[in-house]
Parts: C-alpha cells; sequence; structure tokens
C-alpha cells in the first residue's frame, strides 16, 4: 500500500512539473482584413434577403410605396395642411408600430403620442428620415428595414433583433425646438 501511493506521488509530481514547464502557447491574432470582406459580403446578403421580403409583402397587398435610397418605404395617404417637417423641429406624433407579420408591438393609444427632435438621434433612423417627407396633418405609413430601425440587436423589450418595422402615423404638431 506504501508503495502504490509512492508512486503515485512520485507520478503526481512529475506530472506537475512537466506541466508548469510547458511555455505558453501563442494565439494568433486575426488580421482584419481576413473576416472584413466576409462579414461585409454576409451583410450584403443579409440586406439583399430583407429586401426582397419587403418587395414579396408589398406585393402580396398591393401597396404602392415610394422608396427613398436608403432603402426606407413610404406612402403619405391622407395630406395634411399643415408646415413641412425639418431637422431641428419638436415633432409630435400618433403612431402604430407593426413586425411585418402583422402583429402589433406598440401603439400610442397605450403609451401616448411620441414627441422628438428631429435629427437628434432620439428616435430611429427610418422614422426621423421619414417624417421629413410629412406635413402637420398628413398620415402615412412607413416600411423601415433593419438596418434604419433596430438592427442587430431589437430594442431590448418587445422589437426582436432583425425586424423589419411597419409605421402608421400621423404628424399632430411642430414646433422650433429651444
Amino acid at each position: 500500500m506504501k508503495k502504490l501511493f509512492t508512486y503515485s506521488l512520485a507520478a503526481s509530481m512529475l506530472l506537475c512539473l512537466f506541466a508548469c514547464n510547458e511555455e505558453p502557447r501563442h494565439v494568433r491574432k486575426p488580421d482584419p482584413k481576413e473576416y472584413k470582406e466576409p462579414l461585409m459580403e454576409a451583410n450584403r446578403h443579409a440586406v439583399k434577403t430583407e429586401t426582397q421580403h419587403i418587395e414579396d409583402f408589398l406585393a402580396r397587398y398591393k401597396w404602392d410605396m415610394e422608396e427613398s435610397g436608403s432603402g426606407l418605404r413610404y406612402k403619405i395617404y391622407e395630406d395634411g395642411r399643415g408646415p413641412q417637417a425639418k431637422s431641428g423641429m419638436n415633432a409630435t406624433i400618433t403612431y402604430k408600430i407593426r413586425a411585418i407579420t402583422g402583429d402589433v408591438i406598440y401603439t400610442s393609444v397605450e403609451r401616448g403620442p411620441l414627441s422628438f427632435i428631429i435629427g437628434n438621434g432620439e428616435v430611429i433612423s427610418g422614422l426621423e428620415e421619414g417624417i421629413l417627407y410629412m406635413n402637420v396633418g398628413d398620415r402615412a405609413k412607413f416600411i423601415i428595414p433593419s438596418h434604419l430601425a433596430y438592427g442587430l440587436v431589437g430594442d431590448g423589450n418587445s422589437i426582436p433583433a432583425k425586424s423589419t418595422l411597419i409605421y402608421d402615423i400621423e404628424l399632430l404638431n411642430l414646433k422650433q425646438s429651444n
């Protein structure tokens, strides 16, 4: 029994000795050039796929919408007679936000009207862009692709990652911001 214990102790000590003398492994840092192009290609593919889903949606429901250079789709379906929105103004809107699947996510009926300064980054970029096409009293629909909405992470509450959103809004008021 003593011999077994002695051999086990000796083997353990040798194992520890060799383990302690091992040189650290050198981890190769990836060159950004190696992964930049594959990531860009994956992003182009994701945008192309989302754009096709939006096109399919528009065709299915026969919605005739304008498209901006950024990919925002918009339609002013009721004309107001008020002043046009401009960057720096404080806008107040009522809204209904739906996923492209039709599920209602948020509404101003539940949360109250939304006020924000246009161009100040307080809301998603697709909403800021769309508001600039509107006059007070206008009602509009926007289809906002994920890259103009909440992107890869969602809003942390009800909007999942990579969600295409449909906004139905009315521009209630514009004021000069201070």
